[in-house]
């Protein structure tokens, strides 16, 4: 069986859509709600670099203290970046997906493709309705 984990925000559309996704491929992941149950600082810390990004890659600004905290200062610190996620949660974009093929921040949705080690099983359409996955399976361009 394959290990999956989806840092996952339930009331995101976006995150909604990357967890159907694993789940069309056969899997079902563990989900950490992360609002929840943060990440500790050495996990987030990890999980950043394993992805190839940037404390500053991985903030969300919409919907999030971001503004009030300064957060858009460029001159601030990757520590201090992290611990604003840390002590603010929501700061965390999402949804992040961990896979034995690698770490991906998954916006969109159906960037999650690129790192599940299954096929998806059948069609797949998001929320909206846009089509991600044809009847066979395979990824629609």
């Amino acid at each position: 069986m394959t290990d999956i984990v989806i840092y996952h925000n339930p009331a995101c559309g976006t995150s909604r859509n990357t967890l159907a996704l694993i789940r069309n491929s056969g899997v079902e992941p563990h989900v950490v709600e992360y609002l929840k149950t943060p990440p500790a600082r050495a996990l987030l810390v990890q999980l950043i670099a394993r992805a190839g990004l940037q404390p500053r890659d991985l903030l969300r600004e919409k919907g999030t203290p971001y503004a009030e905290l300064g957060l858009g200062d460029g001159t601030l610190s990757d520590a201090v970046l992290v611990d604003a996620m840390i002590e603010h949660p929501i700061l965390i974009n999402r949804p992040l997906v961990v896979t034995p093929l690698g770490v991906k921040l998954c916006r969109p949705s159906e960037a999650v493709l690129d790192i599940l080690p299954d096929a998806q099983l059948g069609a797949f359409a998001k929320e909206d309705g846009e089509p991600v996955v044809d009847a066979t399976g395979q990824r629609i361009a």
